[in-house]
């Protein structure tokens, strides 16, 4: 009988533990998901006295699980930590509440929005077209013109056309393209290296 019972409250402890595991995965996603929100959305975030419940479940400012507490304890206990008392998940029962530094979670989000806008400014894919007998002038003409697309921020798809007998001039083609990869070394890097399709040849620089 005793190691009846004594499997059940193994059983229920494994339990606990995985609503707890489920609980700080759930309030983790919570985090990541408000920080995409639009700046130009209003907050409607409860912190502190804006908290209406009487009672709440706390998560610690290091994640903890410190349980449910009437709405004076836990906003004593914030206070005590020196932070905010923020209502993460409003409609569960009870409201789910962290403790945490909210002003500087704020300005973290908004920078984490600036980095996003940035790495998403768009860019112009640029075409440089080039023979097998491209010549050296020529060639110096075309990497002034991949400068300017490169400093710009732009990329640069380079397209080597191999036209009628010059198919047979491939390894002079590659060394065109090798050229060309040397002549702009100092602000360009190569993104997609050479692919070759049948009579034409394509290489992608990006600012390095």
């Amino acid at each position: 009988m005793s190691l009846i019972i004594n499997n059940v409250v193994v059983i229920l402890k494994k339990q606990v533990y995985t609503r707890r595991l489920q609980l700080v995965l759930y309030l983790n996603l919570i985090d990541s998901r408000r920080c995409t929100i639009a700046k130009k959305q209003q907050d409607t975030t409860n912190v502190n006295n804006q908290i209406r419940a009487e009672e709440v479940r706390i998560i610690g400012s290091d994640g903890e699980q410190i349980g449910i507490l009437s709405i004076k304890e836990a906003l004593e206990r914030a206070a005590g930590n020196g932070m905010d008392l923020v209502e993460v998940s409003p409609n569960a029962k009870p409201p789910v509440c962290k403790i945490m530094d909210y002003g500087k979670y704020k300005y973290q989000c908004t920078k984490q929005l600036q980095d996003a806008k940035k790495k998403q400014k768009g860019y112009q894919v640029k075409e440089i077209k080039v023979r097998p007998k491209t010549e050296a002038h020529d060639l110096e003409t075309k990497v002034k013109n991949i400068e300017r697309f490169i400093l710009k921020k732009n990329k640069v798809k380079i397209t080597l056309v191999f036209r009628g007998r010059e198919i047979i001039l491939k390894e002079q083609g590659q060394r065109i393209l090798e050229k060309l990869v040397e002549m702009t070394d100092d602000f360009a890097q190569v993104e997609q290296s050479p692919k070759y399709e049948g009579r034409v040849v394509t290489m992608l620089l990006s600012p390095k």
